[in-house]
């Protein structure tokens, strides 16, 4: 168990002009009361106690909520964040604990940058993982900017992630505590971004964040985690898709890999790779979603052996290793990837298709879907994320599917 009263001390000031190397908590060289932070706060635990846990150690804190999307919808969807319910709470938090707090209204930009995104990349039959381009955008590049014009030293969020400095020059690392690794989400943050955002949660389990939340007596102590997407009520990413591009379910056929038409179906926006359950044909034997080919408004199934893949390629990639993105791949540098936030990553090499950079796995990886990101790590026993992109195309292990 963590020390809390250690944990919650006021900081002494570093020695004068960081004399001998020292530096507070955050990594500068001044005293926490004269170090600005801005603390983004969802109204969820996790951002409340790093709220909390900066005031308690001194430090001149800014509490930040973003409105992204319409109250009315929001109030409805339980387990959401930025929503009014939200905001509410965060302002609660930040009352009790004395920080001045604001709201911000992002909502035309997250609707662009998010929202809009969300929908196109499902019309075009790939999977799109939104938390990614939030954080991406709204969160660490709008926000960001934000806390830079408010003079703060930092921005501080609520992420299970780790930011440990190595040689002058900040690394991303997996959280201390893997069930609750964000990492996968969080891949695209950059290496500017990397040096002015700080993890204050990182090193903690979540059962000691509750007992911090606790401990600070925050009114959010019991509040549960935020499910799903955000914006997406009750799951059904279709009837968000269909609002945002009305006419957009149009249906097709249901085609097997051997060119049999086995069904119809009422929109690709319905689908997604490695889907089995919904297909609603009837066959022998288990039929899998193993291609989207959205321009023909044809979904593709298979065996579960069609879902193999020996290697992707990415774009929009972010790049946070040693050197340069083309020397690794020039060099086919041992990487893990990750394909999905759920799954553990495999061995695989960093290279080329074509004039594309490209992850060869070293055995073949299942359901691999176009959109979704593949995150790489160092697969020396390490904890390091570096870097990775979202996935642009897939080479498959099955000939039959094959470009």
């Amino acid at each position: 168990m963590i020390d809390i009263e250690a944990l919650t001390a006021l900081e002494p000031a570093p020695a004068p002009d960081g004399k001998n190397g020292a530096l507070n908590s955050l990594g500068f060289a001044k005293a926490p009361a004269d170090t600005r932070v801005v603390a983004a706060m969802s109204g969820g635990v996790d951002s409340s106690v790093v709220a909390a846990l900066l005031k308690a150690r001194g430090y001149d804190v800014i509490g930040i909520t973003l409105q992204l999307y319409d109250h009315g919808a929001a109030i409805e969807k339980k387990g959401a964040c930025c929503a009014g319910q939200d905001i509410h709470d965060a302002r609660n938090v930040s009352d009790q604990i004395g920080i001045p707090h604001y709201v911000l209204d992002y909502e035309s930009r997250f609707k662009e940058q998010v929202m809009e995104d969300f929908a196109d990349t499902y019309l075009s039959g790939a999977t799109p993982i939104p938390c990614v381009r939030c954080n991406q955008t709204v969160k660490f590049s709008d926000l960001l900017k934000t806390a830079k014009d408010l003079g703060a030293d930092c921005l501080a969020t609520g992420h299970y992630i780790r930011r440990v400095d190595a040689e002058g020059a900040p690394e991303l690392h997996r959280a201390a505590d893997a069930s609750r690794d964000q990492s996968y989400f969080l891949f695209a943050t950059t290496k500017d971004q990397l040096d002015y955002v700080r993890f204050p949660l990182g090193d903690l389990p979540k059962t000691e964040v509750r007992a911090l939340a606790e401990h600070f007596d925050l009114p959010v102590a019991a509040k549960p985690d935020s499910q799903d997407i955000c914006f997406v009520p009750e799951g059904s990413y279709a009837k968000v898709v269909e609002k945002l591009r009305p006419g957009s379910g149009r249906g097709g056929d249901i085609v097997h890999l051997d060119g049999r038409v086995l069904g119809q179906h009422e929109g690709v926006i319905h689908y997604t790779i490695g889907q089995r359950r919904g297909l609603r044909i009837a066959t022998g034997d288990p039929l899998y979603v193993v291609k989207i080919d959205a321009p023909n408004r044809q979904v593709v199934v298979g065996p579960r052996e069609a879902l193999l893949t020996a290697a992707l390629t990415m774009e929009d990639i972010n790049w946070l290793g040693d050197g340069d993105l083309e020397a690794a791949c020039r060099a086919e540098t041992p990487v893990l990837a990750r394909v999905r936030s759920t799954r553990e990553p495999l061995p695989a090499r960093l290279g080329y298709f074509g004039d594309a950079p490209a992850v060869w796995f070293d055995g073949a990886e299942e359901g691999v879907a176009r959109g979704q990101a593949c995150v790489l790590y160092d697969p020396n026993g390490s904890t390091r994320i570096l870097g990775g992109g979202f996935i642009a195309s897939t080479i498959a292990a099955d000939e039959r599917l094959r470009a």
